[in-house]
């Protein structure tokens, strides 16, 4: 789905507390975010994301290895920012971001990103530590 073509569907209203929890998963993560602003307009292939591709992509704030960078987007699928991509085979290696996804992405396009605070990563990693399996 294209950038224009989300734009012009009715979004959906999230509680402020997913979108608290989305932000902040967002910010804590070890991506930067272009590669969600790619995500914006198409998937983005593990490969691309992944070890040094991800830093030469500015996708990455350091080299990450494919298991690293794998546990940091299934922790963004979770929160319900990212999917997995689906072709006619079944699931592949590229991403997309979700509906709230698209709205937290877009609320931060043309602003500072501000980085994590001690407290942020805390809260972040207890969240993640701590959550429920279903």
């Amino acid at each position: 789905m294209s950038a224009t073509n989300w734009q012009s569907q009715k979004s959906f209203t999230y509680p402020p507390s997913t979108l608290k929890r989305a932000s902040l998963a967002l910010k804590c993560s070890p991506f930067n975010l272009s590669l969600f602003e790619q995500m914006l307009s198409q998937r983005i292939a593990m490969s691309e994301i992944a070890e040094s591709n991800g830093v030469k992509n500015n996708y990455t704030k350091r080299k990450l290895s494919e298991l690293a960078a794998d546990n940091a987007l299934v922790w963004l699928i979770e929160v319900g920012l990212l999917r997995r991509e689906v072709d006619g085979q079944g699931i592949t290696d590229s991403f997309r971001l979700t509906p709230l996804g698209y709205q937290l992405v877009e609320s931060l396009q043309n602003k500072t990103w501000a980085a994590p605070t001690f407290g942020d990563r805390l809260k972040n990693a207890a969240a993640r530590i701590f959550r429920l399996p279903f």
